[in-house]
């Protein structure tokens, strides 16, 4: 296998962003067959659990490699130690890199000073960033956010985590304090590219292709999160319109225009959901999906009421194909 770079990567990069309870196996392999190139990202994962043995967590971190690749682990946490640890045992079970989480905007996590709470504390965020990438040889990136209040402390927080060993950032482009209210503010994420020597890439409001295209610029890539529900294939979509011509991709995957044409795919999608996870845990997550499949056509309201109390495979199968 040949080691992963991030400034080696195929430019321009598309990414799945990391996101809690959707960026499971099932939803991984969903995309990876969708869009091949697409790097994907786990679920954020705490150093803590894995230091700890924790089975359910160690369970997150499988990953098929002749699918997956480059496969991300996103981490979270605010011990320098585990960091160093964790980051080891993924490097051992042979994953391409390692992603430090430093914004999410989740009270839970904030408040006990993980996720974007890193960016009120500058020399900790170093450390952390440090810890991992010395440990280990895979590279090492962070995900992070404008700011906590002030857009104005992107660019020197960035160069600390750049200094500190970071080889990519991905940046959101809202504060901690936006959360996801109003429109992303790319523009200082423009700024943090052309004051930083590692590739960056930016986040937000990505909804359409066009979308990607118009805000790329000078940035390394995009990374694309909640606009993929229910429309996976728009990674597809982002991945040939950021390269106009792709042998590689000759075989054209469009986005499915009648519901009809999208019901292989979530049954795919359910399928793949209990093969990981058991019919039971599987088709539970499943609901979330599912409710955003069946959307915009007569009779969708009544499909999505009983889609999401759905517990078997079979029963995802009846209320599709009735």
């Amino acid at each position: 296998m040949m080691s992963f770079s991030w400034a080696a990567a195929a430019s321009p990069i598309v990414a799945l962003a990391p996101m809690a309870g959707v960026t499971d196996a099932s939803y991984r392999h969903l995309i990876k067959r969708i869009a091949p190139d697409v790097v994907v990202y786990t679920e954020f994962l705490s150093t803590d659990a894995i230091c700890h043995g924790a089975e359910k967590t160690l369970n997150m971190l499988h990953f098929d490699p002749a699918i997956e690749r480059p496969f991300i682990v996103q981490l979270f946490g605010r011990d320098p130690e585990n960091f160093l640890r964790a980051a080891r045992v993924i490097e051992e079970l042979g994953a391409d890199g390692i992603d430090i989480n430093m914004g999410c905007p989740a009270a839970r996590v904030v408040s006990s000073c993980h996720g974007s709470a890193l960016m009120r504390d500058p020399d900790l965020a170093a450390r952390l960033v440090e810890a991992a990438a010395k440990a280990v040889k895979i590279p090492v990136s962070v995900k992070t956010r404008l700011g906590w209040e002030k857009k104005e402390t992107l660019i020197p927080f960035c160069k600390r985590l750049v200094d500190a060993g970071a080889q990519l950032l991905a940046v959101h482009g809202r504060r901690f304090c936006d959360k996801f209210a109003g429109k992303a503010d790319w523009g200082p994420v423009y700024e943090l590219k052309r004051n930083i020597s590692v590739p960056v890439i930016g986040n937000g409001d990505i909804k359409t292709a066009a979308d990607a295209s118009a805000r790329l610029r000078n940035l390394d890539g995009v990374m694309v999160g909640r606009g993929t529900f229910g429309n996976p294939w728009l990674m597809r979509e982002i991945y040939d319109a950021l390269r106009a011509s792709n042998e590689k991709y000759s075989e054209t995957i469009l986005r499915p225009v009648a519901f009809e044409e999208k019901i292989p795919w979530i049954l795919d999608h359910c399928e793949l959901a209990v093969k990981f996870k058991g019919e039971r845990k599987g088709m539970l997550e499943m609901r979330r999906h599912l409710s955003s499949y069946v959307k915009g056509f007569d009779g969708a309201r009544e499909m999505r009421e009983r889609l999401v109390r759905v517990e078997r495979l079979d029963e995802v199968r009846t209320i599709l194909c009735c």
